[in-house]
């Protein structure tokens, strides 16, 4: 049970961490762009007015809310190859699956942007002859985003968390490396350890971050 300290070296991160290390960054950023666009899209049809599309964004967005991200992972990576008739990969479908998922709480987030927003100047675009689209582009949006940057980046924090989840359709994140390596070199103990303390190192310096942002955001208002 005596931890071996000579494990954590330099072969460790290049022959197993970096691969997963890389995999984990690149999912996190493509699923928080895609994530973020869907879901403004979302956020958007369910403050149209439009009856249908506030149905369709509200089902989409509470049911995947009310779905663990791991089931929706194993049903995506299992069933869309039996309709389509050919894999689509761990990669892929952890990339589809993400930004899908992760576009109904970037949704809520922008939601709740937009509603902070004052009537005033929505109305105030309206009686220059903004329309709605217009309205939300250039004058709603863009203070929307301002005001829902940190929470939006702590939305991305957890998904960053979240990508270890992809170990279970066998793709290749950080998690999966650390694990890589302690069944390799025998030593699961000091790679469970190592892998803890990284997941905490980066997303600790990432909350510190969103926390002087948002401080910096109160200032401006």
């Amino acid at each position: 049970m005596n931890l071996d300290l000579s494990f954590y070296n330099w072969d460790l991160l290049s022959n197993f961490v970096q691969k997963g290390f890389l995999f984990s960054l690149q999912l996190t950023l493509v699923a928080m762009i895609g994530g973020i666009v869907l879901g403004t899209l979302l956020a958007m049809m369910r403050l149209s007015g439009i009856k249908p599309l506030e149905w369709i964004a509200t089902i989409y967005v509470n049911g995947l809310r009310s779905i663990p991200l791991v089931m929706v992972i194993l049903w995506f990576f299992l069933l869309v190859p039996l309709a389509i008739g050919r894999p689509i990969g761990a990669e892929a479908s952890a990339f589809v699956t993400f930004t899908l998922f992760e576009a109904a709480y970037y949704s809520e987030i922008m939601r709740a942007g937009i509603q902070s927003i004052p009537r005033g100047q929505v109305f105030a675009g309206q009686a220059i002859g903004l329309s709605y689209g217009q309205n939300m582009r250039f004058v709603i949006l863009p203070q929307a985003f301002r005001n829902m940057l940190p929470v939006l980046l702590t939305q991305t924090i957890i998904l960053f968390q979240d990508t270890s989840l992809v170990y279970v359709i066998g793709a290749y994140d950080l998690f999966k490396g650390f694990e890589t390596a302690g069944k390799n070199l025998g030593r699961p103990i000091e790679a469970y350890l190592a892998a803890a303390v990284v997941y905490f190192i980066i997303c600790f310096a990432l909350s510190q971050l969103v926390k002087r942002l948002q401080k910096k955001i109160a200032i401006v208002r």
